[in-house]
């Protein structure tokens, strides 16, 4: 572990921040573009993915009892998520958490799905932030296991993902919630360089809008950390915490 950067670990029982510890996630969705932006939302919290694209892989995964949670789309290739749910209600593994994501809004279609047996249901378009909170939720009442509070030190700077929490130079930052996912992600990757593109699907999810939105909310975080902020411009690729070597991580912006 290097010096300038110290992940402290603290056990306790129950669910922290939607941060999982050994769980696995199964997201089934036809759409690789959904799977991927879910992926890195989960991946963020610590969890596990395991992704598949139709009925037939989704229920092997399923019938192997592998995961924690399952997030099934409804409209799927056949078995669809609602046959699916049906079959794990009434398989050997009836326990296993499941989370329904579809386009179909309607009430009639929600009282489908719950009935089936899913334990939550989230309508597209949708936020994957509010998704990952969603497992989060579902997990902490199905999964009452040990889990991990990180808080990253890295440059003077303390940040609690479970408390939301941020301290520069031993003085309490506030941030609003968008200023504070972007600092967290940062600070995991420090002295890697991201593209405008990239922070936008990792800290706003697909399909949020302009690219603006990042260069403002750095512009922002600058001048909260103040004078030692470490938020580096890299010239033709994008940002990073601390200084990156002109031959270290390619980038786009």
């Amino acid at each position: 572990m290097t010096a300038d950067r110290e992940i402290a670990w603290t056990w306790w029982f129950g669910w922290a921040g939607g941060l999982g510890w050994g769980m696995r996630i199964l997201v089934a969705d036809d759409d690789p573009v959904v799977r991927d932006v879910v992926r890195r939302y989960l991946e963020r919290d610590g969890l596990e993915v395991v992704e598949t694209a139709d009925g037939p892989a989704t229920a092997s995964v399923l019938e192997r009892n592998e995961i924690d949670l399952a997030v099934l789309d409804v409209m799927m290739p056949p078995p669809d998520g609602i046959d699916l749910t049906r079959a794990v209600r009434a398989g050997a593994h009836p326990e296993t958490p499941i989370i329904l994501l579809t386009a179909l809004g309607e009430e009639d279609d929600r009282v489908i799905g719950l009935q089936a047996g899913a334990d939550d249901y989230v309508t597209k378009p949708f936020s994957p932030r509010e998704l990952a909170l969603r497992v989060a939720s579902v997990l902490r009442r199905t999964h009452p296991h040990p889990v991990v509070e990180e808080v990253l030190r890295v440059d003077g700077v303390e940040l609690n993902r479970a408390a939301r929490t941020v301290v520069a130079a031993g003085i309490p930052v506030e941030l609003t919630a968008r200023e504070f996912d972007l600092l967290a992600f940062l600070l995991a990757h420090p002295r890697r360089v991201f593209s405008r593109q990239e922070l936008l699907a990792e800290v706003w999810g697909w399909n949020f809008g302009d690219l603006s939105t990042v260069t403002v909310h750095v512009k922002r975080l600058r001048a909260k950390l103040g004078a030692g902020h470490r938020i580096e411009t890299v010239w033709g690729r994008g940002y990073a915490w601390g200084r990156v070597d002109s031959e270290e991580a390619p980038g786009a912006d």
